[in-house]
């Protein structure tokens, strides 16, 4: 080697050098370090925090933000979705002379046939009736909302049937006594059997299960209901709305103590389905056009499952930002930790860099030497941080019950913030420690 290529030998060692000096290096820094373990225990605890705040709250964030756009995703992109709302002076009319009064208000089929007649992109329509009743079986009882839709209720709203089957168009023109529950109905009528083949009681009458649907979060239709008991969130049973059209009629009665009160909706929700996304935006403001011109008031609202998924992305841009930012303000705060320990380590160290300035060591070994410590201090508490960072959020989805998401990237970002926090908060105090003139430096006492 030192004949045929000189100047390689001469590479090769030199990276020889180097190498060995960087371990002699690291191996100082760890025996400082090590010397004063309770004060570097401290420093490393900002960093610590720091980091795992940044992957736990993004974590959170990203849980939420994924369960509300999931929601918004089982109404259907594709769909518009169109619901009664009570006015805020309902319009009563005399029910043929008698006593009572009927509120008279919501979405129509003459509603239905308009936007299915005259707006083009509309390639299904699906309606609804919504009906609060208890349901039985035996001495169990549930406080449930019936849904009279029809046989397509699945494919619209992406919600598939997990046991059994759903209605089909002969049980509706055959008006059945069917229904298919919701999974969270199952646990309370049926602890301990198969619901399927069974019946339950509604009122006076009998439904036969024929099919469960698969379970499902909180729906958002019932979040949107402001006189929702939070005990009938999620208990749903579907029964074909030929068959709620002959058993509760257009007039729902509700008797109450001292009082007696009726409404007359035809339809309480209505999906319709756009044939494109491109078109949503333009079908969604045709359809608003043609009820404002046929209702005289506003007993109507109309959701856009788009437009919400796209306000929840953004949302969820914002709410990461957010977090994000409170969490780096957590780094910051560990950064200058670190950068007080290290300004009062080289005052402290003053005659030993004054010793070994004397034996020869330049200002770029002592620039690395206290370098070399701070990333390992910063680094020691990056690595602690990702580790709870990760634990945490699986910790409070088993206690809280929250969906929590830990991202590939959030773990890799924290880590690198808080080695560059290292690096740019050790830059000034190892400056100051190479600046030392190494004749005072010896005199320091």
């Amino acid at each position: 080697m030192s004949v045929n290529n000189p100047s390689g030998f001469f590479e090769n060692l030199w990276r020889d050098l180097t190498a060995a000096r960087l371990r002699r290096t690291v191996r100082l820094g760890f025996k400082s370090l090590w010397l004063h373990r309770l004060r570097s225990l401290l420093t490393v605890l900002g960093i610590v925090f720091g980091v795992c705040s940044v992957i736990a709250m993004l974590a959170i964030g990203e849980g939420a933000s994924w369960e509300a756009q999931e929601r918004i995703k089982s109404l259907g992109s594709h769909n518009i979705i169109l619901k009664s709302v009570k006015p805020p002076e309902e319009q009563k009319v005399s029910d043929k002379g008698s006593q009572s009064y009927v509120m008279q208000y919501g979405v129509t089929y003459t509603d239905v046939k308009n936007i299915r007649a005259t707006i083009p992109g509309v390639t299904v329509v699906m309606p609804a009736r919504l009906i609060r009743e208890y349901a039985w079986n035996i001495s169990r009882r549930v406080d449930c909302e019936m849904v009279g839709t029809v046989s397509w209720y699945p494919e619209m709203r992406n919600h598939r049937v997990a046991q059994g089957r759903f209605f089909t168009e002969t049980d509706m023109d055959g008006k059945a006594s069917v229904c298919v529950l919701g999974a969270e109905m199952v646990p309370a009528l049926f602890p301990l059997e198969s619901p399927l083949g069974k019946h339950i009681r509604v009122g006076a009458n009998y439904y036969q299960v024929i099919g469960v649907m698969e379970p499902r979060g909180t729906d958002v239709k019932n979040e949107d209901k402001s006189d929702a008991d939070s005990k009938t969130v999620g208990k749903y049973m579907y029964v074909p709305l030929e068959t709620i059209k002959l058993r509760y009629g257009e007039v729902l009665m509700r008797r109450r103590t001292g009082s007696f009160e009726a409404e007359r909706v035809q339809l309480h929700e209505v999906t319709v389905k756009v044939h494109s996304l491109e078109e949503v935006r333009s079908v969604a403001d045709a359809i608003k056009q043609t009820l404002e011109h046929n209702h005289k008031k506003k007993d109507y609202d109309i959701v856009v499952p788009l437009e919400q998924l796209k306000q929840a992305e953004e949302t969820k841009r914002i709410f990461n930002i957010v977090l994000g930012s409170i969490a780096a303000i957590s780094l910051l705060v560990g950064g200058i930790g670190i950068m007080n320990i290290m300004l009062a380590s080289v005052t402290e160290r003053t005659r030993e860099i004054g010793i070994r300035r004397a034996l020869g060591a330049r200002r770029h070994d002592i620039i690395l030497q206290f370098l070399v410590e701070t990333v390992l201090l910063a680094g020691a508490g990056g690595i602690i941080g990702v580790l709870l960072g990760v634990a945490i959020p699986f910790i409070v989805t088993w206690t809280a019950g929250m969906k929590t998401i830990v991202t590939l990237w959030s773990p890799v970002l924290a880590f690198t913030i808080s080695a560059l926090v290292g690096v740019v908060f050790g830059i000034y105090p190892a400056l100051r420690a190479a600046q030392m003139d190494p004749v005072e430096a010896l005199r320091h006492e």
